[in-house]
């Protein structure tokens, strides 16, 4: 793919799998989450209200890298993987967390989802910027 190519198939809404190293002689944590990124600008995704989370975001902060890829669910394949800094790591607001749930379902959906994750008092969600440093990328497709 070309550097555009690869920037629009990533800024489509994807479901995305987030991975990031393990601590010492474990294997990394991968996850899939919902994220958002507009060509040549940072990708973003917050964290949820899962068990496991609090570990991953220490891990996150601790390596100060992440793999992030998408792929094409259907033929022919194709995926982007980016590798990526921590550049952020921030308190979402309703509206950010609204404006990335919004890409995958419906407003009324989107609404109740992140009046969920924000429902538990004793979750910390967690707004996570990266900013892509190393691109991977395939398209079986016939241009």
């Amino acid at each position: 793919m070309s550097k555009q190519q690869r920037e629009e198939f990533l800024a489509d809404a994807h479901v995305g799998v987030l991975s990031v190293a393990g601590a010492p002689g474990t294997p990394p944590t991968s996850v899939p989450t919902f994220y958002a990124y507009e060509p040549g600008g940072d990708l973003t995704m917050f964290t949820g209200t899962q068990r496991r989370a609090p570990k991953r975001l220490e891990r996150i902060k601790e390596a100060g890298v992440i793999s992030f890829v998408v792929q094409r669910e259907q033929m022919p394949p194709a995926y982007v993987t980016v590798e990526a800094e921590l550049v952020e790591v921030s308190t979402p607001t309703p509206e950010q967390m609204l404006a990335i749930a919004g890409r995958y379902m419906p407003e009324e959906h989107a609404q109740g989802y992140v009046q969920a994750e924000l429902g538990d008092p004793e979750h910390l969600v967690t707004l996570l910027t990266f900013r892509p440093t190393r691109w991977l990328s395939s398209d079986t497709s016939a241009d």
